[in-house]
């Protein structure tokens, strides 16, 4: 079963960045597409980026294009969120996740393999 753990998380100004990290482990990780969610209070979780296998092919929700930047290193199981320009908006609990399906697909949520346990990240205005 593959593990995967976010970190980089935190309290920033608007108008500031963060770097999230998902580290994973426990199976072959460049045999999934990757994603990151994020879920505000009172708010559905909803797909924020997602990145295929190999890494060429990227995705994103429009509230964040132009701002976040979705990465992977297969070599370090490890896949990246680059968030710069923050917005008040932005505060939520992020998660990774690793799908069985296509990045493209990223919200067919049946399709997960596996869940990271979530980072709050808190953007104040």
């Amino acid at each position: 079963q593959m593990q995967l753990v976010e970190s980089g998380g935190g309290l920033v100004q608007a108008g500031g960045s963060l770097r999230l990290s998902c580290a994973a482990s426990g199976r072959t990780f460049s045999n999934y597409a990757m994603g990151w969610f994020r879920q505000a209070p009172e708010k559905e979780r909803e797909v924020v980026a997602a990145i295929s296998r190999s890494g060429r092919s990227t995705y994103y929700a429009d509230s964040v294009k132009g701002r976040f930047t979705i990465s992977r290193d297969n070599a370090k199981n490890t896949m990246y969120l680059q968030m710069n320009n923050l917005e008040f908006e932005d505060t939520a609990v992020y998660y990774c996740a690793a799908s069985h399906g296509l990045a493209r697909d990223m919200r067919r949520v049946t399709q997960i393999a596996a869940w990271g346990q979530g980072t709050q990240v808190t953007v104040s205005s």
